[in-house]
């Protein structure tokens, strides 16, 4: 039996923006719609074209998809300008885009209230609008906002404007509930009467968290006959946030009453990367990720000690509605010493280091593992720094160079041109194989005058690391207090297109970027197969 095709909408850019604390660069904005493309999105909305600078610039090329359609957001026209008279209209018109979403009421009392305007005016601007970016050849969407408590208060108005979305042209009638304060099945009975006036093959939903439930209410829309679901990575959003993705896309392709009936354009592959993009943007948000996340949360597969933990050491399906390794998470049994060295080993063969089960210095690593994560080492979060904490407790790390000293120094002056500048000078002293070298080197930052500083010179090693460069720093406040403890994450990456992160934790922020940079190099040197 064919399944029916179900298309996928990210708002992440857009709609995700909104969530208090983002704010997106254009360079986020470029990696996270490469990312979005990649994992098999059909649609990403990169925001509002005419509204900022950033999104005017992000609009103004459009990115090389293989898969997604890049996708401009807008108001329909003003009540009472024509539609090739409108600056806000003609800046979506002109954006490079392939599909234009329109956001239009579909509630007459925010027509009343908000628009301060007529219903028929209302009708008229969605139709003139659909109209304008169909004769351009765009494929049209119009997102039919507080669709859900308009159909409530006024069932036909509600209906009209979807209606005459779909009537002149739009591909997509999005219903919104922009409020988030629908129940799931109030969604399925009114997406219900709406497909007998809309193709269900025409329709979208989009739901809000405030209730937390847009994830499920989504999903009615979908049973009801909707088929383009709209959403944002790790549920980012205005208030409570939207339907989140990363958790509607493994529901949708494991869970049998959807999976047997929809096919969506996310590969089984791709999903099994999904942890991944999840975590990615949280780091690029310098956001702590929800370790209570559905499916791709750190604890999303994790037991503690007890007859939970026995049962899933026997099979894991006994605590477990599907196989953890296909969202790309995998399990953890924490606490105690046949859980932990459990959890250890299956972290050795993941990184492919070689042990004997019976080893005495696995206990000990699992101690040392529990303490480091107890004073805020984030080994999930650093594959490489765990690779190297294994491979020196079981005694397969050389020891290339010893820093014996460093030293960094930032003052504040005048340079040539009489621009007062600030500028960071490290000093690092290191023993490579008995002879010292000593580098000095200037940085924007103290913690670049240090990689810099400590890659200038490794004597004998310095081939290998010649391609080592850093590509992203992250910084997060442990705990508050003038004590505070501070994590530090650096991820490196190498002249192959490897990248891996490391972590260093301290009250010094200076001490604790210098532990992930330490472990920079020695992974890198380990990787390369460097000789003593």
């Amino acid at each position: 039996m064919s399944r029916e095709r179900l298309y996928l909408f990210d708002t992440t850019l857009r709609d995700g923006a909104q969530t208090n604390g983002v704010d997106f660069t254009l360079q986020d904005k470029q990696v996270i719609a490469a990312m979005l493309d990649q994992l098999g999105i059909d649609y990403v909305e990169g925001g509002y074209p005419g509204a900022n600078p950033t999104d005017s610039e992000f609009f103004s090329k459009k990115p090389a998809f293989d898969h997604a359609r890049f996708t401009a957001f807008g108001m329909t026209r003003r009540p009472g300008r024509s539609a090739s008279n409108d600056p806000g209209l003609a800046a979506i018109l002109e954006a490079r885009a392939d599909a234009i979403c329109f956001v239009a009421k579909s509630s007459a009392y925010q027509v009343r209230v908000a628009l301060e305007t007529t219903n028929e005016e209302n009708l008229a601007s969605i139709r003139d609008s659909v109209a304008a970016a169909k004769a351009l050849g765009r494929e049209v969407m119009v997102d039919c906002e507080h669709f859900f408590d308009g159909y409530k208060e006024n069932r036909d108005y509600a209906l009209a404007c979807a209606k005459a979305a779909y009537e002149a042209g739009a591909r997509w009638v999005v219903l919104c509930d922009t409020n988030g304060g629908t129940m799931p099945h109030e969604v399925e009975t009114i997406v219900g009467d709406v497909i007998k006036h809309v193709p269900g093959a025409n329709l979208g939903i989009h739901a809000h968290n405030d209730t937390e439930q847009a994830v499920a209410n989504s999903l009615a829309a979908v049973r009801a006959g909707a088929r383009q679901i709209q959403g944002t990575l790790n549920g980012l959003g205005e208030r409570c946030g939207n339907a989140n993705l990363c958790s509607l896309i493994p529901t949708l392709k494991l869970k049998q009453e959807f999976a047997d009936k929809f096919e969506i354009g996310v590969t089984t592959e791709k999903m099994a990367t999904l942890m991944k993009v999840s975590r990615t943007l949280d780091d690029m948000l310098n956001r702590a990720p929800n370790r209570h996340a559905a499916y791709v949360g750190e604890s999303a597969f994790v037991t503690k000690t007890g007859i939970h933990a026995s049962a899933v050491m026997k099979d894991p399906q006994t605590y477990e509605h599907v196989l953890p390794d296909l969202v790309g998470n995998h399990r953890k049994v924490l606490v105690s010493d046949q859980a932990g060295r459990s959890n250890v080993m299956a972290e050795l063969d993941r990184a492919g280091i070689v042990y004997d089960k019976g080893d005495p210095r696995l206990t000990r690593l699992v101690e040392e593992l529990k303490e480091r994560e107890a004073a805020g080492f984030a080994y999930e979060s650093a594959n490489a720094s765990f690779e190297l904490l294994a491979r020196r407790t079981l005694g397969k790390v050389p020891e290339y160079f010893k820093v014996e000293q460093f030293d960094v120094n930032v003052e504040q002056r005048y340079n040539a041109n009489g621009q007062r500048v600030t500028v960071a000078l490290a000093v690092v002293k290191v023993d490579v194989d008995g002879e010292r070298l000593i580098s000095a080197a200037e940085g924007n930052g103290p913690v670049n005058a240090l990689d810099v500083a400590l890659r200038k010179d490794l004597g004998k090693y310095q081939k290998y690391i010649d391609g080592l460069k850093l590509i992203d720093y992250r910084v997060r406040i442990l705990n508050g207090g003038s004590e505070a403890v501070t994590r530090v994450l650096i991820e490196s990456e190498d002249e192959t297109g490897d990248s891996w992160i490391t972590v260093g934790v301290s009250p010094n922020i200076i001490d604790a970027s210098f532990q992930a940079l330490m472990d920079s190099l020695v992974y890198k040197l380990v990787k390369s197969g460097a000789p003593v």
